[in-house]
């Protein structure tokens, strides 16, 4: 089963400024929560285009998990997506949007995602991926906004 996960955050900055810091790959260490303990495998610094590869590793719920993605899209300075190769989703599909708006900048998240495990997977996604995700992704738009300011 397919579920999705939109956001969207106003930044009052240029759009090629904020998408500059989003494709920042290591900005992503400083906008997680530091409870993932999640960090940036691959040396730095990181080109970013299309069919870059990136190395993660992070904590979920204590456990040790690596992952990779590859940057399947890339176009400066309105969006990227990002997929997962490996790790801990059957699938995951990340579109970044910046859409420049009067006074800054409009982000908007698109994650199409599939767990593992089939009737399992839905079951571990009402009990803790839901939550976590949504948890990661406030805690990520309340740090861009504290870093960039209202």
């Amino acid at each position: 089963m397919s579920y999705l996960l939109e956001r969207s955050l106003f930044i009052p900055r240029h759009r090629e400024q904020v998408f500059a810091f989003f494709a920042d790959a290591h900005n992503l260490e400083q906008i997680t929560p530091a409870s993932l303990r999640f960090r940036i495998l691959t040396p730095g610094p990181v080109a970013m285009k299309a069919g870059t590869l990136i190395d993660y590793q992070l904590n979920l719920h204590g456990l040790p998990v690596k992952w990779c993605t590859r940057i399947e899209e890339f176009t400066p300075p309105s969006s990227f997506v990002d997929v997962q190769l490996s790790g801990p989703y059957r699938r995951w599909h990340h579109r970044h949007e910046f859409e420049a708006v009067p006074g800054g900048t409009e982000v908007r998240d698109r994650v199409e995602y599939e767990l593992p495990f089939g009737p399992l997977g839905a079951l571990v996604r009402q009990l803790f991926v839901r939550r976590s995700l949504n948890q990661i992704f406030d805690h990520r738009n309340a740090t861009i906004t504290q870093l960039f300011g209202k």
